[in-house]
């Protein structure tokens, strides 16, 4: 049995990763600062602030998902956010290399392509968005989890640890389904994130193919429905809300996805299977 180190368990998506590898035979640590209000796995408190606790909770680990951070840009101050998530992503990354662990995943963001929380209003260059699109963030949040893709690079160069990063879309719990009736026709409340969802199970489901893959090396990889959130076609969405972007580089007349999920499906034989319209009856 692997043993596999889940960091962040108690945030929005760490509790279904833990179900999820405690479910495939996983021997699985949970670690937060806080200790969630139930847990399926064993539980330690750490600080990742701390390499050494780093080191501590890693001790015997054959694999680490990394998730903790603090989630959003402007909830805190922003040397508050940036020092948080660069730091316990590079002591995680330290840590497991000075351990001699072969496999890691981190949680990166849409957020870092810049058009989530951008103040000036900035456009896709094109969509849907896939992994070579341009990371432009003018916020904190968005630069932190740039630093920390270069800082997974860096450990795979150093030591050749398989590092997969998951830019990760706007995160649905299967209780949050009952709020989409809010939304679903109204194209511009959700415009900066391009609609985007990721059911929490199916991203449980890419962590662990993450790292029962080999060969992979240091990747960035989206995660995100294969539709958007909306009950609005998404040529319309972008006729609506971004009718200045003209690149666009698949077919989007129906319902589909303007954060690509393609590569991540290529690289891990990976399918979302969750769906908002399997979750809501009489849309």
């Amino acid at each position: 049995m692997k043993k596999v180190v889940i960091t962040g368990v108690s945030g929005l998506l760490g509790p279904y990763v833990v179900d999820h590898f405690i479910e495939k035979g996983y021997d699985v640590l949970s670690v937060d600062i806080t200790k969630p209000k139930k847990s399926t796995a064993r539980f330690m408190t750490a600080n990742l602030a701390n390499l050494g606790e780093c080191y501590g909770i890693l001790q015997g680990a054959d694999a680490v998902i990394h998730l903790a951070a603090i989630p959003v840009a402007y909830s805190h101050p922003n040397e508050v956010t940036f020092q948080n998530n660069v730091m316990s992503t590079y002591n995680i990354l330290e840590a497991a290399a000075g351990l001699g662990i072969k496999k890691a995943v981190i949680a990166s963001s849409e957020s870092s392509y810049g058009v989530v929380f951008s103040k000036q209003n900035l456009a896709p260059q094109y969509v849907p968005i896939d992994e070579y699109h341009p990371q432009l963030p003018e916020d904190c949040y968005g630069l932190s989890k740039i630093v920390a893709e270069e800082t997974a690079n860096m450990i795979n160069r150093r030591c050749g640890m398989q590092v997969v990063s998951f830019r990760i879309g706007n995160v649905i719990t299967p209780e949050m389904y009952a709020n989409f009736h809010n939304f679903i026709h109204d194209s511009n409340p959700r415009r900066t994130i391009l609609w985007s969802y990721i059911d929490a199970r199916d991203i449980a489901e890419a962590c662990r193919l993450a790292i029962e893959t080999d060969g992979l090396g240091s990747v960035t990889l989206n995660l995100a429905a294969d539709d958007t959130s909306m009950d609005i076609k998404s040529n319309e969405l972008m006729k609506a809300e971004f009718p200045e972007v003209k690149d666009i580089r698949v077919p989007i007349d129906n319902y589909h996805t303007l954060l690509s999920n393609e590569k991540a499906k290529k690289l891990l034989n990976w399918q979302p299977v969750h769906c908002w319209r399997d979750n809501i009856p009489n849309i």
